[in-house]
């Protein structure tokens, strides 16, 4: 059984070195990620096409239920005064959402690698900084560090460079979990799969234990879990972090 841990391929690289910022590589994580970016393009445009006011169709029923349930979970949990965060939150769960259900069609999944959700959690976090500066003002907001007693500034310092790093991780953290827990039970499948069948004598015993009998059935049925579930759970995970901490952040002062 072979489990190849070695990460996102590398599809392309420059010959040579770009000023500044040296040599250039397209990983299978970027590829991929601009594939499902171009898919929920390409849904939102499908969804929104000929909208109307009277006798709408099934397609636009749909896309308006996806934008009330979006406005619903912004606005309970953050306020009206936030409703101007849906297109964000709801483009941010769209893509975990179908980053990390895209393996389900042998491709390679973008929030297996941790760049995607480190770079995620990079844009969340400036957007609670900023957040905190507006409320309480750039003096107000390194002031904050000092709370209770200027000797914990170095321990506030490391809780906020903290908030990105949990987030990140966590999400990358449980899909990677799931990426290789399917590849150890595929590979555990395949290995009893030739054992068994490697007990009928002669040549048929040689051709079936060649034949992953096993990797039949087992798989999809942990893949509902390990794929549809998990993988919805931590997008809305993910989402709901980046909606508090963001509410949070608006509230202190």
């Amino acid at each position: 059984m072979e489990l190849d841990i070695t990460g996102a391929r590398i599809l392309w690289e420059t010959p040579i070195n770009v000023p500044v910022l040296g040599q250039l590589k397209i990983s299978e994580t970027m590829v991929i990620s601009w594939l499902v970016m171009l898919l929920i393009t390409g849904a939102c445009i499908w969804l929104t096409r000929d909208l109307k006011e009277e006798n709408i169709s099934k397609r636009q029923a749909l896309a308006e239920l996806i934008v009330e349930k979006a406005n619903q979970f912004v606005v309970g949990n953050m306020g009206e005064r936030f409703r101007y965060f849906v297109p964000f939150v709801a483009a941010l769960f769209a893509t975990s959402v179908l980053s990390n259900l895209i393996s389900l069609i042998g491709l390679r999944s973008p929030t297996a690698d941790l760049s995607t959700e480190a770079a995620w959690a990079v844009v969340v976090f400036i957007m609670i900084t900023a957040q905190k500066i507006k409320t309480n003002g750039f003096g107000g907001y390194l002031k904050g560090f000092t709370t209770p007693i200027a000797v914990m500034t170095p321990f506030n310092i490391l809780s906020e460079l903290a908030t990105p790093v949990s987030m990140a991780c966590r999400h990358f953290g449980n899909i990677l979990s799931g990426v290789v827990i399917n590849a150890l039970i595929y590979g555990a499948l395949a290995v009893a799969s030739s054992a068994l069948f490697g007990l009928i004598p002669g040549v048929v015993g040689d051709v079936l234990s060649k034949i992953p009998f096993l990797d039949v059935g087992i798989p999809a049925i942990l893949s509902v879990y390990f794929d549809w579930f998990s993988g919805c759970m931590q997008a809305f995970i993910f989402c709901m972090l980046t909606v508090m901490y963001i509410a949070n952040a608006a509230e202190e002062g």
